[in-house]
C-alpha cells in the first residue's frame, strides 16, 4: 500500500496521549544504561583519536554555527519509507535549509537534492556502509561527493567518517548520564557544547536545527518511526534491515492503520512527543505549531484515538507552499511596468 491509496485525514486530534508527558520520557530513556555499557569503551577510544586528527574539538566546534538561521523555519530529515513518496519535494524548497541524516546521503544525492548538513550520531563503523547503501554510484563515488556537503558529527564518531569526510566537518558532544565518562572526556578536552538527542540521529537534527541554528519552526519529513505498509521496508530503499523484521510491536500511524516497528523506534517516537508537550513551555501550558511532522505516513504524534494538537500533520507540498507563497506574486514585483493585477491575499 501506498500513500496515495490511503485516505489523508489528520483532523482526528487529541489533547494528549493515554501516557503522560513523564512517562514518554522515562520509556524513551528506558535503554539508556545498557547503550553506555556497551558503547562506552567505543566512545573514548573513538573521541581520543578524533581529537587526535582535529587537533580540537573547540576549533570545529558547531557552536560556530550559532544563531545562523535564527528565527527562520528547517525541515530535517529522517530516512522512513515515507521519503520515497514525497522527497524529490525537497528540490523545490528554495532556501529553506535541510538538516539530513546521515544515512540519506545517497538517497538525496542520487537525486539531485542538496541538504545544508548531515548529521550524524553512531559511533560505529556502520555509518561508513551507509553512505552508499542501496545508492546507483561506488563507494568512492560517494565518497568523493562530501567535498561539497557539510557534515555534523559527533565526537565519538567513528574516525573514519571524519577522516574520509571531505567537505566541512563540525563536531558536537553528547550528554551521556555517567559520571566517569564525563570525567573521562573531560581529560581529552573540556567540550561543552552539547546535541540533545533522545538517542537518535533525528533527535540530534531537531535539536541542531533549534537550539545551534536557532530556528523556531521545523518540518519534519522521513520521521516514520515504523516500517513502510509493505511491512518489509524500513527506508525508501532496499537495506539489511529489510531481511526480517524481527522482534516488533505494532503502532497506529497517523492515518490510523496499524503498522510494524521496533521497541527502540517506538522509544524515539515518544521522545519527540515529549518535546513536542514540552516545547517551548515546559508546563506544556503553550501549544505552538513548533513541530510540522510532513512525513505523510509513520507513527509521530499518533494514536488509537487521534493525532497530538502539539504536532502539526500536514503534507510537504502544502508546507513548502505555505512558505513560499510569496513567490505567487514575484512576476509582478519584478515587472512593474508591466499590467499584471495579482494580489497575495
Amino acid at each position: 500500500m501506498r500513500k496515495a491509496e490511503v485516505t489523508l485525514d489528520y483532523q482526528n486530534y487529541i489533547d494528549r496521549p493515554p501516557i503522560s508527558p513523564e512517562t514518554l520520557h522515562s520509556t524513551a530513556c528506558s535503554n539508556d544504561a545498557i547503550t553506555i555499557k556497551s558503547w562506552y569503551k567505543t566512545w573514548i577510544e573513538n573521541a581520543k583519536a578524533n581529537h587526535e586528527y582535529l587537533g580540537s574539538f573547540k576549533e570545529h566546534s558547531v557552536g560556530q554555527l550559532f544563531g545562523k538561521y535564527r528565527h527562520g523555519v528547517a525541515i530535517c530529515a529522517g530516512s522512513g519509507p515515507s521519503l520515497g513518496y514525497n522527497g524529490h519535494l525537497l528540490i523545490e524548497r528554495k532556501d529553506i535549509p535541510l538538516v539530513s541524516c546521515l544515512h540519506n546521503f545517497h538517497f538525496f544525492e542520487d537525486r539531485g537534492i542538496a541538504p545544508d548538513y548531515y548529521v550524524s550520531l553512531d559511533a560505529g563503523p556502520v555509518v561508513l556502509e551507509e553512505i552508499s547503501e542501496g545508492g546507483q554510484k561506488t563507494p568512492e563515488e560517494y565518497w568523493e561527493m562530501t567535498k561539497d556537503r557539510t557534515l555534523i558529527a559527533y565526537v565519538s564518531s567513528d574516525p573514519n567518517l571524519i577522516k574520509n569526510w571531505k567537505g566541512k566537518v563540525y563536531v558536537y558532544n553528547a550528554p551521556i548520564p555517567d559520571n566517569n565518562f564525563v570525567e573521562e572526556m573531560k581529560n581529552i578536552e573540556q567540550f561543552s557544547v552539547y546535541i540533545g538527542n533522545g538517542g537518535n540521529v533525528l533527535g540530534a537534527c531537531l535539536y541542531f536545527a533549534d537550539a545551534i541554528l536557532g530556528v523556531h519552526r521545523i518540518g519534519m519529513v522521513g520521521a516514520d518511526f515504523s516500517f513502510g505498509y509493505d511491512h518489509k521496508h524500513f527506508h525508501p530503499w532496499d537495506s539489511k534491515y529489510d531481511d526480517k523484521l524481527g522482534n516488533f510491536i505494532p503502532q497506529t500511524d497517523v492515518f490510523g492503520i496499524r503498522v510494524p516497528t521496533w521497541p527502540s523506534y517506538r522509544n524515539f517516537k515518544y521522545w519527540f512527543e515529549y518535546l513536542a508537550l514540552k516545547v517551548p513551555d515546559p508546563n506544556g501550558r503553550f501549544q505552538s505549531q513548533w513541530l510540522v511532522n510532513c512525513s505523510e505516513g509513520g507513527c509521530l504524534g499518533s494514536y488509537p484515538d487521534g493525532n497530538l494538537r502539539a504536532i502539526t500533520q500536514l503534507p510537504l507540498g502544502e508546507f513548502l507552499r505555505e512558505l513560499n507563497m510569496q513567490d505567487d506574486i514575484k512576476e509582478c514585483v519584478e515587472n512593474p511596468e508591466e499590467d499584471i493585477k495579482r494580489l497575495l491575499f
